[in-house]
C-alpha cells in the first residue's frame, strides 16, 4: 500500500496535524512555531523517517545551479500579457553569462503551490524569482521561511522584506495625468489594475496625486478597478461611461486594458483622441499598433528581469548579504491617442 513510497512534507504535515508551512519552518529552525506545533512535526518526522534532502544541514550549502522563475498566473494570462514575455528575456539574458539554469513554473492552484514547495524544500534549485506579487500571496513569505534565496519582481507592499526590483509606478502614472492636464482634459478616469497588487495601488495612486496637484476631481466614481487584461478593461471602461458619461480622457493601468477600453469607446461611438484621450502603462509592442496608437508609460520590463536575477544570484553566493530594492525610471512616450 505505497510502503515504499518516500515521506514528504505533505505526508509529515498530514501525520502532524498542522499546514506545510509549519513544517518548513520547523526543518528550517524558524522561531515562528509553537512549542506543541514543533513537538508534534519532529515525532511525524521521526515516526516516518522523513529525511529533507538538501535541507539536512550538512548538505544546505550544495548547488543545483538552477533557479526558478514563478509565475502564478494561467497559461492564458502567460501568452496574452507582454510583460510577462519582457521579464523571462530580461531573467535569462540576466543568467546568460553564467552556468544557472532556469525552471519557469507556473502557479495556478494549491496543488501546484505544493508542488513547489516540496521542490523547494528538497533543494532542487538555488533560488525562486517572484513575478506578479499579490499582497496576500503566502508564496513569498513560505520561501523566506524556508531560507531560499528569493527575489521579487514587484512587492506586495512598501514594507516588502525581501529584495525586490519594480517601475516607478507612482511616477509613471502621476506623469501620465499631467499630460492629459496639459492637453486640456477636464473628466480623467482611470481602470486600476487589481488593488490586491502593490502595482495597481500605486498606479491608482500615481493617478489620483497628479490630480489632486492640478486641483481636478479624483473621485471615487472616477475609477474602475479591472484585471489587467483586455475583457477587464473593456468592461471597466464600460462601467466608467455608465456613471460618467461626460469623461474625456482616461488612464489605463496597462497598455493591454488600453486596448479593452479603446473597443469599448468605439463600441460606443467615442472618437479617439477626439472625444475621449486614453493612456496605457507598459509601452509593450502593443502600444504601436493600436489605432490610433497608444500614449502610454514605458517601463523597463527587460531591464527589471535582468535585475532580478543579478540580485537573486548575489544572494545565492552570500545569503547574508543586505536586501535590495530596487526602483528603475518610467519614460511618458506620447502617440497619437492624447
Amino acid at each position: 500500500m505505497g510502503g515504499s513510497r518516500r515521506p514528504t512534507i505533505k505526508t509529515v504535515a498530514a501525520r502532524a496535524g498542522v499546514g506545510r508551512t509549519t513544517v518548513s519552518r520547523v526543518i528550517n529552525g524558524s522561531p515562528l512555531v509553537s512549542d506543541e506545533a514543533r513537538d508534534a512535526v519532529l515525532a511525524a518526522i521521526s515516526e516516518l523517517g522523513y529525511v529533507p534532502n538538501s535541507v539536512a544541514r550538512g548538505l544546505v550549502t550544495s548547488r543545483t545551479d538552477s533557479i526558478a522563475l514563478v509565475i502564478p498566473e494561467s497559461e492564458s494570462r502567460l501568452g496574452s500579457e507582454p510583460y510577462f514575455s519582457a521579464v523571462i528575456r530580461g531573467v535569462s539574458t540576466g543568467l546568460a553569462d553564467t552556468r544557472t539554469q532556469l525552471q519557469l513554473v507556473l502557479v495556478r492552484d494549491k496543488g501546484e503551490q505544493d508542488q513547489l514547495t516540496d521542490s523547494v524544500a528538497a533543494r532542487r534549485v538555488d533560488g525562486v524569482l517572484l513575478v506578479s506579487v499579490h499582497e496576500r500571496d503566502p508564496l513569498p513569505g513560505l520561501l523566506e521561511d524556508m531560507g531560499l534565496p528569493t527575489v521579487l519582481a514587484g512587492r506586495r507592499s512598501p514594507a516588502e522584506s525581501l529584495s525586490h526590483a519594480h517601475s516607478d509606478n507612482v511616477g509613471g502614472a502621476a506623469a501620465a495625468v499631467r499630460h492629459l492636464v496639459e492637453r486640456g482634459r477636464e473628466t480623467i478616469t482611470t481602470i486600476t489594475g487589481p488593488l490586491d497588487m502593490d502595482v495597481g495601488r500605486s498606479r491608482l495612486r500615481g493617478w489620483r496625486e497628479a490630480l489632486d496637484a492640478a486641483g481636478r476631481d479624483s473621485g471615487e466614481h472616477l475609477v474602475a478597478a479591472a484585471d489587467f487584461t483586455e475583457e477587464g478593461g473593456r468592461q471597466a471602461m464600460r462601467s466608467l461611461l455608465e456613471r460618467v458619461p461626460g469623461l474625456d480622457a482616461v488612464f489605463a493601468a496597462s497598455d493591454v486594458m488600453a486596448v479593452g477600453a479603446m473597443t469599448e469607446l468605439r463600441a460606443q461611438g467615442r472618437r479617439i483622441p477626439q472625444d475621449v484621450a486614453v493612456i496605457g502603462f507598459d509601452d509593450s509592442f502593443i502600444a504601436r499598433h493600436t489605432d490610433p496608437p497608444l500614449t502610454t508609460v514605458r517601463q523597463p520590463v527587460e531591464e527589471i528581469g535582468r535585475t532580478i536575477a543579478r540580485i537573486l544570484l548575489a544572494e545565492i553566493v552570500d545569503p547574508d548579504a543586505p536586501r535590495q530594492h530596487v526602483v528603475l525610471p518610467t519614460e511618458l512616450v506620447v502617440r497619437d491617442s492624447t
